[in-house]
C-alpha cells in the first residue's frame, strides 16, 4: 500500500486536452520556421541595394531554397513514416537553426544561395512532420482545427517576422538579423522534446482523452495490411488531387511572403511607409486558416460527410484568389493591402483543406509521405513560379508600376483551376473499397 501510494506520487501530473497543448508546439514550430525563411525575403530590398543584385539574382537565390525544399519535403516525409514524429521533427528543427545562425556568414550570391539551399532542406520536414503529428493526436472532427491551428502559424511568423529582423537590421545590420531568429528553434526544441510522446505511451495525458483518440487514430497493427510505397501512391487519383491541392495554391502564397515588400516597391510604394501593411495579407491568411478549420469541422458536425465538408472550403478558396487580379488597376496602398488580404484569406481556407487531406485519406503510416510529395509538388510549382517572376519582373521594368500585371492575373487564375481538378480528383474510388484510401 505504502509503494503504491509512493509510485501515485511521482506520476506526472496530467494535462487536460493535451491534444490542443501538442496543436500549439507544431503552431509554435510553425511560426519560428517561417521567421528564419522571412529574414531574407524582408532584407531583400536592402541586400540587393548593397549587393547590386537583379530580380533575377534574387530569384535565384529563392529558387535554391526551394530546390531543397521541395526535394527535402518527399524524402523527409518518408523519412518521418519511418523514424517518427518526435525524433524526425527534432533533426529539421535543430539542423535549419543552426543553418540560420551561419546564414550571417555569407557573401554575395553564392553563399547566400548555399545557406537558403540548407535552410530548405531542414525546414522541409515541418509540414510532413506537422501533418503527421495530426494524424496521430487528432479525431477527423478537430483534424481541420489542427491543421488551421500549426498552418497559422506561417501567417504569424511572417506577419511578426518584419518587427523582429527590419529593427535588428535597422540598428545592427542584416547579419545580426540573421542570428537571432536562429536562436529561437533551440528553445524550442527543449519544450518540444519535453512535451512530445504518442498518445498511447504519453505519461501525461488523461485516460479519457487516451481513450477517445487511440479509437479513431490507431489502426489495428494486425490488419494485414502493408505500408504503401511511393509508387503504389502515386497510381491513386487521391495522391494527385492532394499534390495538385498544393501545387497549384502554394506558390501564389510563397509569391505572397518572399516577393510582397518587392512587389510594393515596384508600385511606387516606400517599404518604411507600408511595414504596417505588410503583415496584414499574413494576419488574413491566419484568420483564413482558422476558418477553413472550423467551418469545415462544423460543416462535419451537422451531418456533412467528410469529403463535401472539405470540398466546401476548397470552392471557397478558389473562387476567392481570384481577387489578386485586380490589384492591377491601382496603386493604392490601402485598397492593394485590402485584396491582398481577401485574397490570402480565401488562400489560408484552401491552405488548410490542402494540409488536412493527406490524414483525411491515409493510414498514420503513409500520411508524412503524402504530405511530402504534395509540398514536394507545391516546391516544383514555386520554383517555375519564381524563375518566371524574375525574369518578367525585370523584362517589364519599363512599364513602372504595372511590371507585376500579367504575374497577378495568373497568380490569381491558378488556384482556381487547382480548385476545379481537386473537386475531379479528390473522390471515392475501386481504391477506397479495398481500403488502400479512406472514404470520404
Amino acid at each position: 500500500m505504502a509503494l503504491a501510494g509512493q509510485q501515485d506520487s511521482v506520476r506526472p501530473r496530467c494535462i487536460r486536452s493535451l491534444r490542443w497543448w501538442i496543436g500549439g508546439i507544431l503552431f509554435a514550430s510553425t511560426v519560428i520556421n517561417y521567421i528564419d525563411r522571412q529574414t531574407l525575403s524582408i532584407l531583400a530590398p536592402y541586400l540587393k541595394q548593397e549587393y547590386h543584385w537583379t530580380n533575377v539574382d534574387y530569384a535565384n537565390i529563392a529558387i535554391a531554397f526551394r530546390i531543397a525544399y521541395s526535394i527535402g519535403q518527399t524524402v523527409c516525409g518518408r523519412l518521418m513514416d519511418r523514424v517518427g514524429t518526435r525524433r524526425g521533427l527534432t533533426i529539421s528543427v535543430m539542423w535549419y537553426s543552426i543553418v540560420s545562425l551561419m546564414t550571417s556568414l555569407a557573401n554575395g550570391i553564392s553563399g547566400f544561395a548555399l545557406f537558403r539551399f540548407l535552410l530548405g532542406a531542414g525546414e522541409s520536414a515541418n509540414w510532413p512532420g506537422a501533418s503527421k503529428a495530426v494524424s496521430e493526436w487528432f479525431p477527423k472532427r478537430d483534424r481541420g482545427l489542427a491543421v488551421a491551428f500549426y498552418d497559422s502559424g506561417s501567417s504569424v511568423g511572417g506577419a511578426v517576422a518584419p518587427f523582429l529582423i527590419l529593427p535588428l537590421y535597422l540598428r545592427w545590420g542584416w547579419r545580426v538579423a540573421f542570428v537571432i531568429p536562429g536562436m529561437l528553434g533551440f528553445l524550442w526544441l527543449a519544450a518540444w522534446r519535453w512535451l512530445y510522446y504518442l498518445p498511447q505511451e504519453h505519461p501525461r495525458i488523461t485516460d479519457a482523452e487516451r481513450q477517445m483518440i487511440l479509437a479513431e487514430t490507431q489502426e489495428s497493427a494486425t490488419d494485414g495490411k502493408t505500408r504503401l510505397q511511393w509508387r503504389d501512391l502515386l497510381k491513386l487519383p487521391q495522391t494527385w488531387g492532394t499534390i495538385i491541392s498544393k501545387a497549384l495554391t502554394d506558390p501564389v502564397w510563397f509569391f505572397v511572403t518572399d516577393w510582397f515588400p518587392i512587389y510594393l516597391v515596384a508600385k511606387g510604394i516606400s517599404l518604411k511607409s507600408g511595414i504596417f501593411f505588410v503583415w496584414l495579407p499574413f494576419l488574413a491568411a491566419d484568420l483564413g486558416n482558422f476558418f477553413g478549420g472550423g467551418v469545415s469541422g462544423y460543416l462535419i458536425r451537422r451531418g456533412w460527410s467528410l469529403g463535401a465538408a472539405r470540398k466546401a472550403l476548397v470552392v471557397f478558396g478558389g473562387f476567392g484568389v481570384l481577387l489578386l487580379i485586380p490589384t492591377i488597376f491601382t496603386v493604392n496602398l490601402f485598397l492593394i493591402t485590402l485584396l491582398f488580404g481577401l485574397a490570402t484569406f480565401s488562400y489560408g481556407s484552401f491552405s488548410t483543406i490542402a494540409n488536412v487531406l493527406p490524414t483525411d485519406l491515409y493510414r498514420s503510416d503513409s500520411v508524412a509521405s503524402v504530405s511530402g510529395l504534395s509540398g514536394t509538388g507545391a516546391g516544383i510549382g514555386t520554383i517555375i513560379a519564381f524563375e518566371l517572376i524574375g525574369h518578367l519582373s525585370d523584362a517589364r521594368q519599363w512599364s513602372g508600376t504595372h511590371s507585376f500585371d500579367p504575374i497577378m492575373i495568373v497568380a490569381g487564375f491558378i488556384p482556381f483551376i487547382g480548385m476545379i481538378l481537386v473537386l475531379l480528383l479528390v473522390r471515392n474510388t475501386r481504391a477506397t473499397d479495398q481500403g488502400l484510401v479512406r472514404r470520404i
